[in-house]
């Protein structure tokens, strides 16, 4: 009974989406929001990302958003950023500018999806001056080594005196050739640990940055890759130790990164966040809370508020996703199977074949019952679904929900595609 009211419900109150003038609705709704976070139920799926791509495009456009944040990398996210800047000395092409994504998962921002969205954003910022151009950065917190290398090559092509720690922070992670296992076995268990060098070194950026008034981009980029250290030090740490600290790490680097860059562009900055709705999504809507762990959703309303903070998940009942069998794997298109019986994306699809979106904005109650929500991760199995439904309560885990009933793989740049 619970699934067939769900279903009523839903066919009372989704508004079809059939054309990118159907998000009418959310950028409505989203009204005087600060933080805008869109969401996917994958890495690999091509509407989830045009569809994020058309609703920031209206948010930079009729409401003034400043930037975009996403679950990538800072120096390969900073490449394309310095491109559609059109920065001295940045990629002369798009493609050259999305080189950099070449650490694996290289599908999830090496795409035709995000390229069309790139060259759009690239044009926009051609007749804006310098402090209204809209930025493109990678919140993430995996790219320990590559941003100790971009800190030491910007500081030694300026002659900066920051150049000491940053070396002294680069010889102390030397010794484990890049691998970040061992490097968290030695940190965690051997009391081999470099927090106190990157500490040291994120200090001394800070300070530069704050003596550069806050103009120069560069600056922050150090200040961020040095966070990047410090964070990911932290997490490689956790991670060896098992539990929730490694996950809980990571999503608090994402939004103290997010804080940062919006004190960059100063406080009436607003943020457009592309993230798994794992992250998005308010944790405490599903049974992460009782694993002790948060998210960014749940961080931002904390500190800001729910009425600063507006929030899009997106899902799909069917279709096709690029994903990989195991981590580091070889990038497939596979099989998304028929949702689970009475699971979201279930009566979502039994409501009506058809694309859609929802608002909860009133009469919650009908939405306010847990129901098996599908998350489908870098690494996939579709023979193996059981695990991939994660318990939410749907109108406290989102403002807003986009709907496809049947989605297609994203279309990576490089590789050949297998075939599941």
């Amino acid at each position: 009974m619970k699934a067939e009211k769900i279903v009523d419900e839903i066919k009372k109150r989704a508004m079809k989406l059939e054309s990118a003038d159907d998000l009418d609705a959310i950028v409505q709704a989203i009204g005087d929001a600060d933080f805008v976070l869109l969401g996917e139920a994958s890495h690999g799926t091509s509407e989830f990302y045009t569809l994020r791509a058309e609703l920031s495009k209206r948010l930079i456009v009729e409401k003034g958003f400043s930037f975009i944040a996403v679950e990538g990398d800072w120096p390969s996210c900073y490449t394309l950023n310095r491109y559609i800047k059109q920065y001295e000395d940045s990629a002369v092409k798009v493609r050259e500018a999305l080189r950099d994504f070449n650490r694996w998962p290289t599908w999830m921002w090496a795409n035709n999806e995000v390229m069309n969205y790139a060259e759009w954003l690239y044009d926009y910022n051609k007749n804006k001056t310098d402090g209204r151009k809209v930025g493109f950065y990678g919140i993430d917190v995996y790219s320990l080594w590559e941003s100790m290398d971009e800190i030491l090559s910007h500081l030694k092509k300026t002659g900066s005196p920051e150049m000491e720690a940053a070396q002294k922070a680069f010889d102390c992670f030397d010794p484990y050739k890049r691998d970040p296992q061992t490097y968290g076995v030695s940190a965690a268990f051997l009391s081999e640990s470099c927090e106190e060098e990157v500490v040291k070194l994120l200090t001394d950026l800070q300070a530069k940055r704050q003596l550069s008034k806050g103009e120069d981009e560069s600056a922050l980029s150090d200040e961020l890759n040095a966070l990047v250290a410090v964070n990911a030090e932290r997490y490689y740490r956790s991670m060896v130790q098992g539990g929730p600290d490694s996950w809980n790490v990571r999503d608090r680097h994402m939004v103290e990164a997010l804080n940062r860059i919006k004190a960059f562009y100063g406080p009436d900055a607003k943020a457009i966040v592309w993230e798994h709705n794992t992250h998005i999504g308010d944790a405490r809507a599903t049974d992460m809370e009782a694993d002790g762990m948060v998210n960014v959703g749940q961080l931002l309303r904390e500190q800001y508020g729910d009425n600063r903070v507006y929030v899009v998940g997106f899902g799909t009942h069917r279709g096709t996703v690029i994903a990989a069998d195991q981590w580091g794997g070889e990038m497939q298109a596979m099989m998304v199977p028929e949702a689970q019986s009475g699971s979201w994306e279930d009566v979502l699809h039994k409501a009506g074949a058809y694309d859609k979106i929802l608002l909860f904005d009133h009469d919650l109650e009908p939405f306010q019952v847990p129901i098996g929500h599908r998350a489908i991760g870098v690494v996939y199995n579709p023979r193996r679904e059981r695990g991939n439904y994660v318990p939410s309560v749907i109108a406290r885990r989102y403002d807003a929900f986009v709907y496809v009933d049947e989605s297609k793989a994203l279309a990576p740049l490089r590789q050949e595609i297998l075939h599941y």
